[in-house]
């Protein structure tokens, strides 16, 4: 399954849930959940502080279920997501030996 960096940044009604009601363990049971809803896996879950409060690495089948997550997500208001697609090394090969055969514009 193709994997997606998800970075979050959670407002301050989302932040008042994690701190009442949810907490860390909390919030991370229910995140799989919803990965799981639409899906995907979770590989990795962490929280951070800096310019994003959770970082996650997510499963999903493919881009139009992450995109259905990314938009409930970010639908429901309490945060602020932003979905990244992952590759891995050996397909940036192939993407490397790809970009050879290309006809870049403007070139000869």
């Amino acid at each position: 399954m193709p994997k997606y960096l998800v970075q979050v940044s959670i407002n301050k009604d989302g932040i008042r849930n994690v701190l009442s009601k949810a907490k860390g363990t909390g919030l991370r049971a229910a995140v799989t959940k919803f990965a799981e809803s639409a899906g995907g896996k979770l590989d990795a879950y962490y929280f951070a502080f800096g310019q994003h409060d959770v970082v996650a690495i997510v499963d999903f089948p493919d881009n139009v279920s992450a995109a259905a997550a990314s938009v409930a997500a970010n639908g429901a208001g309490a945060v602020d997501l932003a979905m990244t697609p992952l590759i891995t090394p050996e397909e940036m090969d192939r993407a490397v030996e790809k970009s050879a055969t290309l006809a870049v514009p403007g070139q000869a």
